[in-house]
């Protein structure tokens, strides 16, 4: 019997409209790993179902015209069927299954979905986004740090500014194209650099 607060409706819908040759494989796909992993819950994710377990991304299902995919997701789950000889191609974790005789014997799919729950158990994470790389700390423009330097509480206030309001500055006098619009900005940057202003103080706070 259907939990009803692991089971969502809009799984129900997906698998409804889906062509009739796809129902029964998602169908099957989909209660397997309920009943492997009672904990699963469901939810829709850019049009698809997807399953989550403890607060990770677990896998999901897909129905095409022609083929179905099902996906168990991680880092170490794609280490571990590499391992086991298994070539994800783009196309979930086990090809297009275009029919139930496609599908490994549950047997398989089972130890496939264990492993995929085990990993979460350890710790793995399936969620993380890789970190962007902080932006270096720009250079200051030569004429900026001239006038700076001729400028104490200027060069106090900017060496305790951050990159980006650093930056920021430096951008706005570099793009300047005349020596004649350089040398204004120069001055404004340093009367507000003074006052403790980042280039966009009416806008923001730095």
């Amino acid at each position: 019997m259907k939990a009803a607060e692991s089971f969502d409706p809009r799984v129900d819908a997906y698998i409804n409209k889906s062509a009739a040759f796809a129902q029964p494989i998602l169908t099957h796909l989909r209660e397997l790993v309920h009943k492997v992993v009672p904990e699963i819950q469901e939810d829709i994710k850019w049009s698809m179902p997807f399953f989550t377990y403890r607060g990770q991304m677990f896998g999901n299902l897909a129905a095409f015209k022609a083929h179905c995919s099902f996906g168990l997701f991680g880092g170490a789950m794609k280490v571990w069927f590499k391992e086991q000889g298994i070539d994800e191609n783009g196309m979930g974790s086990i090809g297009k299954i275009t029919s139930l005789k496609d599908l490994p014997p549950n047997k398989v799919l089972v130890s496939y979905i264990k492993q995929a729950a085990a990993f979460i158990d350890d710790g793995a994470k399936t969620m993380q986004r890789p970190k962007r790389a902080a932006r270096p700390t720009p250079d200051t423009p030569a004429e900026l740090a001239a006038a700076l330097k001729k400028n104490k509480a200027a060069q106090k206030v900017w060496a305790d500014f951050s990159s980006s309001c650093q930056r920021e500055y430096a951008e706005w006098i570099t793009e300047a194209k005349r020596a004649e619009t350089k040398e204004k900005r120069i001055a404004q940057a340093i009367e507000w650099i003074a006052e403790g202003k980042p280039r966009n103080w009416k806008y923001q706070n730095c």
